[in-house]
């Protein structure tokens, strides 16, 4: 892997990656979990207000992977996809771990969280991994704005129908 020359949009496209796929998981995958009746989630709604927070998290993952990732010198986007999946068991894997021993929070979605988590990690470090192949970040820009659209329009087609619980904000 070479060094990139152009950090903070690989950051920027990494973290928007990594969020197309948060908004499937949360909004989709895992939708039911946030309408369960359970102490350790927030309401849909104050959850849905706090979504920004979240995703300020991601971009530290982000901003991590793009500083990271050039020491273990993965040798093309597979080799970084499954470097960052091990470092999202690690890392996930650590904070679940300590989050069961501290929280009522259920193994199920802590485990649907993990791996949920992970798999974004490795999503993000596929795309910082193909903007340092290259000499332009075009292509690398339209396969994630396509991924994004892609997990957006699935998310709404499991709202529309009825698939998982959605949340209407009033």
């Amino acid at each position: 892997m070479r060094r990139l020359k152009r950090p903070i949009p690989t950051v920027l496209l990494a973290w928007l990656a990594m969020l197309g796929f948060d908004f499937f998981l949360h909004g989709g995958l895992l939708a039911r979990f946030y309408f369960a009746e359970d102490s350790f989630i927030l309401s849909p709604l104050e959850a849905f207000r706090r979504i920004p927070i979240g995703y300020l998290g991601f971009l530290l993952l982000a901003i991590f992977l793009v500083w990271v990732l050039p020491f273990f010198k993965p040798d093309n986007w597979k080799q970084a996809f499954w470097l960052c999946i091990k470092l999202g068991t690690i890392l996930w894997g650590g904070f679940l771990l300590g989050l069961i021993s501290i929280s009522s929070i259920s193994l199920n979605l802590a485990f649907a969280w993990f791996l949920g988590q992970t798999i974004e990690l490795g999503i993000g470090g596929v795309v910082v991994a193909m903007a340092s192949e290259g000499p332009s970040l075009r292509r690398i820009t339209l396969i994630v704005v396509s991924f994004v659209i892609l997990a957006i329009a699935a998310t709404i087609v499991l709202q529309s129908t009825g698939v998982v619980p959605t949340l209407r904000i009033q």
